[in-house]
């Protein structure tokens, strides 16, 4: 049975080690970039400070993250071996539950979160050739705003 709950600063160190096995099973010529105290450090000292994070957990493993903030999703990881579960839906499901609008990146060559994003009414809004982000990976910006006239979602083009 999974568990929903937000996470202390105590569970950052689980969260950076969800981040880092997803990011480099599902994008590994981007992998190596950080150690894992780096990424652990921004979690901590980054993450925690701007965004309200969330952990999906089961039998004392957490399985998924996803750290938000008004209008962006900044991170959104499930443990590889746990994908297709309905666990990255939950995460989404609480941040959309938050929030009205939602911006969010990902990698163009991420195609299986591209196709999720897409699944859950998000509309890909920008595309850029990736000098931008640390490693330097063509990316695309994602939203998704809900719908005030009928409480439906959709995802909302760049005006």
């Amino acid at each position: 049975m999974t568990c929903l709950r937000r996470l202390t600063l105590a569970d950052m160190a689980k969260a950076a080690r969800v981040h880092r096995t997803s990011f480099d099973a599902r994008l590994p010529d981007l992998a190596g970039l950080h150690t894992p105290a780096e990424d652990c450090a921004y979690w901590c000292e980054h993450l925690f400070v701007t965004c309200c994070i969330w952990g999906v957990e089961a039998g004392g493993l957490l399985l998924g993250v996803i750290a938000f903030r008004q209008g962006a999703i900044e991170q959104l990881y499930v443990l590889p071996q746990t994908q297709g579960r309905g666990i990255g839906t939950i995460l989404l499901q609480k941040a959309k539950a938050e929030h009205d609008l939602l911006d969010l990146w990902t990698f163009q060559q991420n195609i299986r979160a591209r196709l999720f994003y897409e699944k859950h009414g998000f509309v890909a809004i920008e595309e850029t050739d990736g000098r931008g982000n640390e490693e330097r990976a063509p990316d695309m910006r994602y939203r998704w705003q809900r719908l005030a006239d009928d409480g439906l979602q959709a995802g909302l083009a760049a005006t």
